[in-house]
């Protein structure tokens, strides 16, 4: 799993190993900023994307996961 902050928001995206198939799933979070440090504003919940797609590593899983979680952003 891999964090990055892009300005206020917070993008957890990763890759997740599928089990009927060989190959990994791109998944992505959103949060944004929240009063409560403790606390994360959850703007997009942990889900796959691009679900038409199996990738054949992880490196490519994720680097797939955070294009999805940067075009949420824009």
């Amino acid at each position: 799993m891999s964090i990055e902050n892009i300005g206020e928001y917070e993008i957890e995206y990763t890759a997740v190993p599928l089990n009927d198939v060989a190959g990994w799933a791109a998944h992505v979070a959103v949060y944004g900023p929240s009063a409560n440090p403790m606390h994360r504003n959850t703007l997009f919940p942990e889900q796959r994307v691009l679900a038409d797609s199996v990738f054949a590593s992880r490196a490519q899983a994720e680097s797939e996961a955070r294009k999805a979680a940067l075009a949420l952003l824009t």
